[in-house]
């Protein structure tokens, strides 16, 4: 499985629009990258550091699921116009991006789905 881990910066001076972000930006993702391979997407909204009282690195981190870099790399040169080109709408920190492969996953038995946004 790859992973493309979407990381956004976490700046006093940043604006993120979560509501414009969650509503309509990534269903767009959804929408554009799905017909790619994407299978799956996470939005982790950051809480704090290791430290408790010190702030997360990253306010918002977003992973993209796809069965192949050769998708992900498809579904990025026939979509990224129009995914980045939606950017501004929300936020103005500049997304870092990283590709992974998912070497290793492990899931609790009892594991519970949580939707707290």
């Amino acid at each position: 499985m790859i992973v493309v881990t979407v990381l956004y910066e976490n700046d006093s001076s940043d604006d993120f629009n979560m509501d414009y972000y969650l509503s309509t930006h990534m269903p767009l993702v959804k929408e554009q990258l799905g017909q790619y391979g994407c299978t799956k997407y996470e939005v982790l909204s950051g809480v704090s550091d290791a430290n408790p009282a010190e702030p997360a690195i990253y306010s918002v981190i977003a992973s993209l699921y796809f069965d192949t870099v050769e998708h992900v790399h498809e579904g990025f040169k026939a979509t990224g116009r129009a995914v980045m080109g939606d950017i501004p709408n929300f936020t103005n920190v500049k997304p870092k991006f990283q590709i992974s492969e998912a070497t290793e996953v492990w899931l609790a038995d009892d594991y519970v789905h949580s939707n707290n946004h």
